[in-house]
């Protein structure tokens, strides 16, 4: 019985001989976005790494206040606004898979500023907050005579407006993804729960909650994770102002970078790792069950 052996079966033959014409193509058509991803990811990183690998960038965002100051500013975010905007994410989630046509027109309403880029978005929250001549205050005036606030000038009332500009940018996505998680319940629990008498906070306790937890649980670290890199929210409200007292780990590099300083821009990015990293392996942790 004859035994015929292709090129790509045979040890000593050329890398060329033993590949498909279809394997080739592959890899010509891929070798562009390797480049690509070579020249425009990988070199970024590495050289962002090899600035930051000095000793003495640490020690100088160490006795930085404004580094500090960024530091908390970022656990606020992640702590407080995350976990507000998942909590209101879960509750409009079970408000908007009603059946009502009036629903279904405020959530395309609804759902408009995570469809818009960010900077118009933003700038406009920015404008109306403006002390002179925003509408806000302006309205203040109208009504009550007397000039409304500066807005902006308060550093806990800035970060405030930061992470409420965050919450409502990115409230419509993660709302979204819940009602997906809501629809994929069966409805016959339900229904079978009314027959029972369970009121809505007992279906919610032990219908909806027990399906939606895992799912719940992800988003709440994919948005952290997300958060974390989140640069347009806080810088294109506040600059990071007043003082450079509302910066986050993701606008503290900008600061440096303005002020000449690569090597601490880098070292201020690489310490945002110990935030990452562990959420990260708790979410690979959950998704790998």
């Amino acid at each position: 019985m004859a035994i015929t052996l292709s090129a790509s079966d045979v040890p000593g033959a050329p890398l060329s001989a033993r590949l498909t014409p279809a394997q080739v193509w592959g890899i010509v058509l891929l070798t562009p976005y390797l480049l690509v991803f070579l020249a425009f990811v990988v070199y970024p990183v590495g050289y962002g790494l090899w600035l930051a690998r000095q000793p003495s960038s640490y020690v100088t965002l160490y006795h930085d206040p404004i580094f500090a100051r960024a530091a908390v500013n970022t656990l606020i975010f992640l702590v407080i606004g995350i976990n507000i905007k998942m909590l209101i994410a879960l509750f409009l989630s079970g408000f908007f898979v009603v059946q009502r046509a009036w629903i279904k027109w405020l959530s395309v309403l609804f759902i408009l500023p995570w469809a818009v880029p960010s900077i118009p978005t933003i700038l406009s929250v920015r404008f109306m907050l403006n002390p002179e001549w925003g509408v806000i205050n302006t309205l203040i005036f109208k009504f009550t005579g007397e000039d409304g606030p500066n807005w902006l000038n308060d550093p806990a009332v800035a970060l405030t407006m930061a992470i409420a500009v965050h919450i409502w940018k990115s409230l419509p996505f993660w709302t979204l993804i819940l009602i997906t998680g809501r629809l994929a319940i069966s409805h016959d629990l339900f229904e079978a729960a009314e027959v029972d008498g369970a009121t809505w906070w007992q279906k919610f306790r032990y219908i909806t909650w027990p399906s939606m937890q895992t799912l719940y649980v992800t988003c709440t670290l994919l948005s952290m994770i997300w958060t974390l890199g989140d640069f347009n929210s806080v810088y294109l409200l506040t600059g990071g102002g007043p003082a450079d007292l509302t910066h986050v780990l993701a606008t503290l590099g900008i600061r440096y970078l303005r002020l000449d300083q690569l090597s601490l821009a880098m070292a201020s990015i690489v310490c945002a790792l110990p935030f990452v990293l562990p959420l990260v392996y708790f979410m690979m942790k959950r998704l790998s069950r």
